[in-house]
């Protein structure tokens, strides 16, 4: 009913009122600064059609501020009102007067109502690292990435996990199994180092890498020993002791194992080259995040020594709290009795025993513990960028506690590198830890990965289900963005790490073909077979032009697929990669990196119907709009761009096409396209994107030139095509130089 009421109100002011043109958001076109410190003057606009208005009041805590124009520009009335920011967050909204009907605006843009609830909001003192704005992430999971150093691979029998033997996977390419966590590839720092070059020349900004530090599994989320990276991962200078007999569980007598990853010297050296791989990613002037995992440790920790790893090392270690009650890590987890020695009756995260929950309230010396971990590893000599927090909002036994733990460990990290960013893993809504006091932001779950995989795939992230309904569906795709990013404050927002997937869920590439399965009872093939590569290149050309960080999962670029995890954690396909896959992301990533629009501002939505979406980032100078397209038929759509703040007085106003994707494939020849009156009709292909851009000032005209401006069309193009393509670029590159 409210609905319904809400949609009449509306019908009867239409005439009085253009809705569209009422717009603002909290990037600095309208929020200057976007990220104020407490007593700073504030400057907030609002945008209305020229004489379109009576009234504009800025409405915060119940105070009715009366908004000036400032400024009119292309048909539009900027309104203007200042403030003295507070110390504590703050919420507003705009409440507009036209004759004597009253409308509000807020997060969710024109309401009958005010709803506080969905107001704008400004986190005093909450500043996000600016490099981070839109930075191009690349997620790696380093065993599957590159085996750049042989000799610290896991050795076969080298020790057991959970009752089997580890294993060393001779075969790059073998497919993975369905219990794949004993199972080692050998990728190393070694060989991301021997990469960086590749990264750098992808557009690659950031790496996050899943944990290094010492563990017994590949993916490395049961953490043996903070202080140090795994030797497997690092080097192996001293190696001798022997391996596990066929027979043999008991780690006791897996000497080789316990000289790896307790010796002093393999430690020390692993942590060196990191050190060295950080000042040579730095030197391509790439960030590198480290994942944290502070919630719980793994069985092997040497808090723990569930294994007696470190009771049998040949050096000194304080006894683990299994080993005795005396052990000074007794109250860093939970017991459930005394039966000492080798207590195996602990608490464990979700019930595992490999997973030991850490018990942060029973004793502080366990927080200060990892919040010097923390501070290390940003500091000298290692000067990581930042964390990325594992399953953040489960860390200690309650919410205060986790409130607290949060707000010491942001703290500690930002004193120790200022640049630092901090970001968490979290499904749901994450505002209470988005204050400006904790986290800088999450992986953006809510408001990017799920609406983007049901609206283009139809499919949940795991590929345990195939919705119909949500395929498609642009009033749940829309409602889901605009509700979800109501969530954050915008300097959350434009770092939130955009994912198309990760190691935790399955390849957007083969949720493309709609396949539901897992691959212990699919195989390899069914991830593989009928995935559709022009709706993966519709998906990377919305997470290269929508606000956030665009997060690249290592591989996508190479077209690899594969279900939910372990099969999402396939090895990079070195010398069989997907090349017409490889150079779109190369060239959408420049898109990207090209328009300084794309990294800090406004969006708003131009058009939607089923499968059908338009949206277009804009500043006070600069115009991105985007058109997809997924149905299997051509589509017309007609795109207010006035809305951008484009003119609405001028018969034709240029835009140029710079990037183009349809079933054949992609190109970044420009075409000049044409607005009426500030409004464009288009026709789009099946299956198909594009991007306009459009500038005020011609001295930005140029902002492209990263892209190269070539078809690609044939997948896999052969030899000569691509020598062709480079003597292109090379041709343009040199008149552009002359010119």
């Amino acid at each position: 009913m409210d609905l319904l009421k809400n949609q009449e109100y509306m019908l009867l002011m239409r005439p009085l009122l253009n809705k569209q043109a009422l717009y603002s958001d909290e990037t600095e076109m309208f929020l200057k600064p976007y990220d104020p410190d407490p007593g700073e003057t504030l400057r907030i606009r609002f945008r209305t059609a020229k004489d379109n208005v009576d009234l504009v009041y800025l409405v915060r805590d119940n105070e009715r501020i009366p908004m000036q124009i400032s400024m009119s520009h292309n048909g539009f009335d900027y309104y203007e009102g200042q403030i003295v920011t507070p110390e504590e967050p703050f919420r507003y909204y705009f409440e507009i007067h036209v004759g004597a009907l009253v409308c509000y605006f807020n997060r969710l843009g024109v309401c009958r109502d005010a709803q506080p609830m969905y107001a704008f909001s400004v986190a005093p003192g909450f500043h996000t690292p600016s490099w981070a704005q839109g930075a191009v992430l690349y997620q790696i999971y380093t065993d599957r990435f590159r085996n750049g150093d042989p000799s610290n691979d896991v050795l076969t029998d080298e020790y057991s996990y959970i009752h089997q033997h580890v294993q060393r996977i001779e075969d790059w390419n073998k497919p993975i199994e369905g219990m794949d966590v004993r199972n080692f590839y050998g990728g190393d720092l070694k060989g991301v180092m021997d990469k960086l070059d590749y990264l750098a020349d992808l557009g690659v900004e950031a790496i996050y890498f899943n944990p290094l530090f010492v563990s017994p599994s590949n993916h490395k989320y049961d953490i043996q020993d903070y202080d140090h990276i795994d030797p497997h991962f690092g080097k192996i200078v001293s190696d001798e002791g022997n391996l596990l007999a066929d027979w043999d569980q008991d780690n006791t007598h897996a000497r080789r194992y316990i000289n790896r990853v307790t010796g002093k010297a393999n430690l020390e050296a692993s942590n060196e080259l990191f050190a060295e791989f950080v000042k040579q990613a730095h030197k391509r002037k790439i960030r590198v995040i480290l994942d944290g995992v502070f919630n719980h440790c793994g069985s092997f920790n040497k808090w723990m020594d569930h294994e007696r790893i470190y009771e049998n090392s040949s050096d000194f270690y304080e006894k683990g709290a299994y080993i005795a009650e005396d052990s000074p890590y007794h109250n860093y987890f939970k017991f459930y009795d005394r039966s000492w020695p080798y207590n195996d009756n602990y608490d464990g995260w979700w019930g595992h025993k490999t997973l030991p929950k850490l018990n942060y309230e029973a004793t502080d010396e366990l927080r200060d513990e990892i919040y010097r971990i923390a501070k290390k590893w940003v500091s000298p000599p290692y000067n990581a960028d930042g964390w990325r927090l594992d399953v953040a909002a489960d860390l200690g036994h309650s919410k205060e506690y986790n409130h607290e733990f949060w707000k010491g460990f942001r703290k500690v990290v930002k004193e120790a590198n200022p640049n630092a960013v901090i970001v968490a893993e979290h499904y749901g809504d994450a505002a209470e830890w988005l204050q400006g006091d904790e986290w800088d932001t999450v992986m953006n779950y809510d408001a990017f990965m799920e609406p983007i995989s049901w609206f283009l795939t139809g499919m949940e992230k795991h590929s345990d289900s195939f919705r119909e309904d949500l395929l498609g569906n642009d009033t749940t795709f829309v409602d889901s963005m605009r509700y979800s990013m109501a969530q954050f404050h915008m300097p959350s927002l434009q770092i939130a790490m955009n994912e198309l997937d990760n190691h935790d869920h399955s390849r957007f590439l083969t949720r493309t073909n709609h396949y539901v399965g897992r691959i212990e009872n699919s195989g390899k093939e069914a991830a593989d077979n009928g995935v559709d590569r022009a709706v993966m290149r519709e998906a990377v050309v919305f997470q290269m032009t929508w606000p956030g960080a665009p997060t690249v999962y290592y591989g996508d670029e190479a077209g690899v697929c594969g279900f939910t995890d372990p099969d999402n954690r396939r090895p990079y396909p070195w010398g069989s990669e997907d090349k017409q896959m490889l150079r779109f992301y190369r060239a959408a990533i420049a898109l990207h990196k090209s328009y300084r629009v794309l990294r800090n501002g406004s969006v708003t939505l131009l058009h939607h119907e089923r499968d059908v979406l338009s949206f277009a980032r804009f500043s006070s100078t600069e115009r991105i709009v985007v058109l997809m397209n997924n149905r299997a038929e051509q589509v017309t759509a007609e795109l207010p761009l006035w809305v951008t703040g484009l003119s609405r007085t001028k018969n034709f106003v240029s835009l140029q096409r710079v990037f183009k994707t349809d079933e054949e494939g992609y190109s970044t020849r420009q075409k000049e396209m044409f607005a009426e009156y500030g409004v464009m009709t288009v026709t789009i292909g099946p299956k198909s994107s594009i991007v306009l851009y459009h500038t005020e000032h011609p001295k930005h005209e140029n902002s492209a030139r990263e892209i190269h401006n070539v078809d690609y069309r044939a997948y896999g193009g052969s030899a000569e095509q691509e020598r062709n393509w480079a003597r292109q670029r090379s041709r343009k590159n040199l008149q552009t130089i002359r010119k």
